[in-house]
């Protein structure tokens, strides 16, 4: 057998495997509440909380926003500071990239508040 076509095989028995155990364990935990007399309303994630798609385009914006920010910023240190091309450009990326995704997650709770 090629090994090649191990590695998707391995992939997707992997990703198959994980989201059996937590479907499985979710149901375990369920029936034992129910056996000690639990309500059913737990189960519910109650409240407002706001739909997934708003969430997930929110941060996916704010994501490539602060990017396209950090190489940006990275060009001006390149050029205008003289600061090192093979520090500047992954320091500002990954710097800016985490304070997108810090923002993003302070929209989203302040999205779920309201």
């Amino acid at each position: 057998m090629d090994e090649e076509i191990l590695i998707p095989i391995s992939f997707f028995l992997a990703i198959f495997g994980i989201v059996y155990l937590y479907l499985n364990t979710r149901n375990k935990e369920r029936l034992a509440l129910i056996e000690k007399g639990a309500e059913a309303s737990i189960f519910n994630k109650g409240g407002h909380t706001a739909p997934i798609w708003k969430v997930l385009i929110l941060n996916i914006a704010l994501l490539l926003m602060s990017i396209g920010i950090g190489i940006f910023v990275a060009s001006l240190l390149d050029y205008g500071l003289g600061v090192d091309e093979d520090v500047a450009y992954p320091a500002t990326i990954f710097l800016m990239a985490g304070i997108g995704l810090f923002v993003g997650f302070t929209m989203t709770k302040n999205l779920d508040n309201n």
